[in-house]
C-alpha cells in the first residue's frame, strides 16, 4: 500500500505536546499537522486550549486545514475538536468508532474519565456521513496519507500502557481498539506518525512495514506510551527497533523522560525529543 506522492515537500508542525518552544504552550496532549503539498492534514488536537495559541504564534492557518486524523479518543488527542472545526467546519474527520465511547483509567480504586470530551462527541454526531469517515481497515486516500486502523497484537511485551477500563468498576479493560497511526512514503523513507501507540510501537513498525513492503523508515515521531514501562518492556523494546532500518526517532508526549533518555542511550539511530513548536520536513 503506497503513498508515494513525488515533487513537494511533506512538512510537519507539532502543536501541541508535553514540551514546548519558548513561543509555544505545553500542555499533555498531542497534535500535529501536516502539509503533504496536496492537502493540509491535522493528527490530533490536544488536550485543551492550547491548539490556537501555538498554531497562532507559529503562523499556522488552522483554516487549511481539509482532514482531521484522531488516533484513538483520549481526551488528551480530542480536545481540541471543536475549536479546529470552528476554524475549519468543512474538514472531513477519519477515526475509529470506538474513539466515541466512554471509557476510565482506574488507580488506586479511583476512576477518572479519559473519554473524548462530550461537546466534541456532540459535534461530530452531527456532522454529515459524507464527512464522517470510521477507518476499521488499513487505508490509502488520495492525498498520500495511510492510517493503519487498528493494529494486530503481536508481541508478548507490549500491552496498553496503564489501568484502562470501559467501565468505572475495572471489570471492563479497555483494548484501545481504536489506536491508530499514519505512514507516508518519502523519498527518504517511510515517515510514521505515532500519536500514543497503544497498539505497541513494535507492533506498529511490523504492521506499517508490512502493508507497504518498504523496510527503511526514514523517521518515527509520535507518543509511544512508555512512561511506565518496565525495565524489561524498555530494553526489549529497543532491541526490536534496532531490529529496524530507522533513520530517528523523535518521541513525543506520553513517552516518557525516562523512555527517552533510555533510547538515547541504547538505540542506534539518532533520538531527538519532540516538543510543541518542532518543524520537520521529507522530500516527497
Amino acid at each position: 500500500m503506497s503513498t508515494a506522492m513525488t515533487g513537494s515537500t511533506l512538512s510537519l508542525t507539532i502543536l501541541s505536546d508535553n514540551n514546548a518552544a519558548e513561543c509555544c504552550t505545553a500542555e499533555h496532549g498531542f497534535a500535529m499537522l501536516v502539509d503533504t503539498g496536496s492537502c493540509v492534514i491535522l493528527f490530533d488536537t490536544g488536550k485543551e486550549d492550547v491548539l490556537l495559541p501555538n498554531a497562532t504564534s507559529l503562523g499556522v492557518d488552522l483554516t487549511s486545514v481539509e482532514l482531521l486524523v484522531l488516533s484513538h479518543g483520549h481526551y488528551d488527542h480530542t480536545g481540541g475538536i471543536c475549536d479546529l472545526l470552528s476554524l475549519a467546519p468543512e474538514a472531513s474527520v477519519y477515526l475509529h468508532p470506538a474513539a466515541l465511547q466512554n471509557r476510565y483509567s482506574i488507580r488506586q480504586g479511583t476512576a477518572k474519565t479519559t473519554s473524548m470530551p462530550e461537546n466534541a462527541v456532540t459535534l461530530l454526531s452531527s456532522l454529515p456521513e459524507s464527512r464522517m469517515n470510521f477507518i476499521e481497515q488499513p487505508r490509502v486516500l488520495p492525498c498520500g496519507v495511510g492510517i493503519t486502523g487498528p493494529v494486530p497484537r503481536q508481541t508478548d511485551f507490549e500491552d496498553v500502557g496503564g489501568p484502562f477500563y470501559l467501565d468505572t468498576e475495572g471489570a471492563m479493560p479497555d483494548p484501545i481498539k481504536d489506536d491508530l497511526s499514519l505512514w507516508f512514503d518519502t523519498r527518504d523513507g517511510l515517515v510514521i506518525l505515532a500519536g500514543c501507540c497503544h497498539s505497541g510501537i513494535v507492533n506498529t513498525l511490523h504492521y506499517v512495514t508490512e502493508l507497504t513492503g518498504s523496510s527503511r523508515i526514514a523517521a518515527l515521531i509520535g507518543g509511544f506510551h512508555l512512561s511506565t514501562a518496565s525495565p524489561e518492556r524498555l530494553s526489549r523494546t529497543v532491541e526490536e527497533l534496532n531490529a529496524f532500518d530507522i533513520g530517528r526517532i523523535i518521541p513525543c508526549h506520553c513517552t516518557g523522560e525516562n523512555a527517552a533518555l533510555y533510547f538515547r542511550h541504547n538505540l542506534h539511530c539518532p533520538v531527538e525529543s519532540g516538543y510543541a513548536g518542532m518543524k520537520l520536513e521529507f522530500p516527497l
